[in-house]
């Protein structure tokens, strides 16, 4: 049977999702699969009801894949968020598959993470695969130009920027942005954007960090905001501190294989590489000073009035930019 499995990411966010569901909606069409039976994978501690070895919201794979359209067509199955489908289901499903008429039904498995044995396996012997990796903003910045140019919109100077300020990596958010903006007209500029959108970005700690790491004491800034948006004072002071520790720990380390076994890295892993080939860098009193620094105001944040916390953090983050960055 026609069969795919869409790998994307552990910690999917709504643009990667977006993709995944992108390349499930164009299998359909290529497969001429006109409508298509969608099941939403709950969470396994879910309380929903069981029958035989499948939960309620599970059980509509089993008509999907034992019976074809009424009408000769091609009928479709989408499975999403598969990684949470329970060892029993896994079971069943793969059965089913291997069972399933291969001219009656288009079946696509969308998964953050793994799926679990033996449906696993069926997928990798059997169908396709198509893998959609961690989107990040270089990768959003190609996807917005040619989504512009697909609307006939014309980004000035400073629009595409903003946009990435404002929404990230959120793919399906930059387009129903892009939607809004075309109705205004065909050429964007950066006032246009920031005048319409005041939202901030999720991103990853870790453009903090390299904000950080490059002195940039402004953009450090900024990405501080977007995570003070979403995001919790003290996950961030612990982020910092293994940024620290982990600087601490290269400059001390004999070689890179002692420095993973400590940080409980892989050498070859990108992150592990990353510090220790800048551990020349790293020199002890900025380290010291930083590691006070966090411990003063993880203090801070336990002990004072909210209202100090923004500024707390801030003035941190432009320590830490000017002892740790280049």
């Amino acid at each position: 049977m026609p069969l795919t499995l869409i790998s994307g990411p552990r910690d999917a966010g709504p643009g990667e999702r977006e993709q995944m569901l992108s390349h499930a909606a164009r299998i359909f069409e290529e497969a001429g699969v006109s409508d298509h039976v969608r099941i939403d994978v709950p969470g396994r501690a879910s309380g929903d009801e069981v029958t035989g070895q499948l939960r309620e919201s599970v059980h509509p794979v089993v008509p999907a894949l034992q019976s074809g359209s009424l009408f000769g067509d091609r009928s479709g199955l989408l499975v999403v968020d598969a990684q949470q489908l329970q060892k029993g289901e896994a079971v069943v499903i793969a059965e089913l598959v291997e069972a399933a008429d291969p001219d009656q039904v288009v079946a696509v498995f969308v998964a953050e993470g793994t799926v679990p044995a033996p449906l696993s396996g069926v997928l990798r012997s059997k169908g396709d695969k198509v893998a959609v990796s961690k989107l990040r903003e270089r990768d959003a910045s190609a996807w917005l130009a040619e989504a512009a140019r697909e609307r006939h919109i014309r980004l000035e100077s400073g629009a595409a920027t903003v946009l990435l300020q404002r929404f990230g990596t959120d793919v399906a958010a930059l387009g129903r942005a892009l939607d809004q903006l075309a109705v205004d007209g065909s050429a964007v500029s950066a006032e246009d954007v920031a005048g319409r959108f005041a939202n901030r970005a999720a991103g990853p700690l870790y453009y903090l960090s390299d904000a950080i790491a490059a002195g940039q004491e402004g953009e450090a800034l900024r990405r501080l905001e977007d995570f003070l948006e979403h995001g919790h004072p003290l996950v961030l002071l612990s982020f910092l501190e293994g940024v620290v520790r982990r600087r601490s720990l290269a400059a001390v380390a004999p070689d890179l294989e002692t420095y993973a076994s400590w940080v409980k890295g892989s050498p070859k892993s990108y992150p592990v590489r990353k510090v220790w080939d800048a551990r020349s860098r790293f020199r002890s009193e900025p380290l010291h000073r930083s590691l006070d620094a966090l411990t003063r105001a993880d203090l801070t944040l336990k002990t004072e009035p909210e209202v100090t916390h923004r500024i707390t953090l801030e003035r941190l983050t432009v320590a830490l930019c000017r002892w740790l960055g280049k």
